[in-house]
């Protein structure tokens, strides 16, 4: 099993705001800002045209613009796509997000990347007992081991990663991360698993028992961990994802801001691993309080 595709989905935005029904995420900022529909448009179309440059397959559908859907830019925390032909379908906890399901985005990714969806496993049903689990934002998934990172908190359910875990086949590394006094609200903020690396801010891990678990995990299936700080964790540096390109040459995707926060040794180690590409997406990080990661949905479907 591979840690990381050529082909990823993402989702064109309409209508892009700060959301109001998800400011439990601290990353979110305050921004006074002229279209910011129009902003997070060019910012989108660039990370595209720099994935797409670089040789890796993305395929754009455009959200549905009758809905009020601030966030639909985010398509990795309500769907994602495995190797085995199964498609996972996740509770999200703002209800506005819930909107952004949509069937007929597995058809089409069927369609543009010649793939089977063979099974759909929709844990949904979360939502009517108030427990979320929101997809690879709450899930940072090392494929190749069969291993579930999981930072507890309001959008990340402890017995919803373990339902997700034993319907998949994923051993659960559960741990709980906080800054500034609140629970981080997605794992893939702070922490990247590439294929033989990861990147972790292992501070907001508080307690040492769990914080020596997650690394030991991560260093027993050889990975290089990467440590980054706070203030680097606030950057984004830890929402990167790695990508193949159509060689099969991996990249490390990660913003503008992510990549200017690394010191010279941390951009060295990772360069070791991936080659490290950036796009600028100001807009999209301080208002939807997400970066690159959180934009690229992975598709693993087999082929047909």
């Amino acid at each position: 099993m591979r840690q990381s595709t050529n082909n990823i989905l993402m989702i064109r935005p309409d209508g892009f705001r700060k959301n109001e029904e998800t400011l439990d995420n601290t990353f979110q900022r305050n921004l006074s800002v002229e279209d910011a529909n129009g902003k997070a448009l060019f910012e989108f179309d660039q990370l595209v045209e720099t994935l797409r440059t670089m040789g890796v397959h993305v395929a754009v559908v455009e959200a549905d613009g009758e809905k009020d859907i601030p966030d639909a830019l985010f398509p990795n925390n309500w769907i994602s796509f495995h190797n085995d032909g199964v498609v996972a379908l996740y509770p999200m906890k703002a209800k506005n997000r819930r909107r952004e399901r949509r069937e007929d985005i597995i058809d089409y990714v069927g369609n543009e990347f010649g793939v089977e969806a063979r099974e759909v496993l929709d844990f949904t049903e979360f939502e009517e007992h108030q427990k979320f689990l929101e997809g690879t934002g709450s899930l940072v998934l090392d494929r190749q081991h069969n291993k579930a990172y999981a930072a507890i908190s309001e959008r990340t359910d402890r017995l919803a990663v373990e339902r997700f875990c034993e319907a998949l086949g994923f051993e659960g590394v559960v741990f709980h991360a906080s800054a500034h006094g609140a629970p981080i609200y997605h794992t893939n903020v702070l922490m990247s698993i590439g294929s033989s690396y990861a990147i972790l801010c292992s501070s907001v891990i508080e307690d040492a028992e769990e914080r020596s678990m997650v690394i030991d995990s991560l260093k027993e299936n050889g990975h290089d961990v990467i440590d980054i700080s706070l203030d680097q964790m606030n950057s984004f540096a830890g929402n990167a994802l790695e990508v193949l390109n159509e060689d099969g040459k991996k990249i490390c995707v990660m913003s503008s801001q992510a990549k200017a926060s690394l010191n010279q040794e941390q951009s060295q180690r990772i360069a070791t691993h991936a080659e490290i590409i950036d796009a600028p997406i100001p807009t999209i990080e301080a208002l939807g309080g997400g970066s690159v990661r959180c934009m690229m949905c992975e598709v693993f479907l087999p082929k047909i």
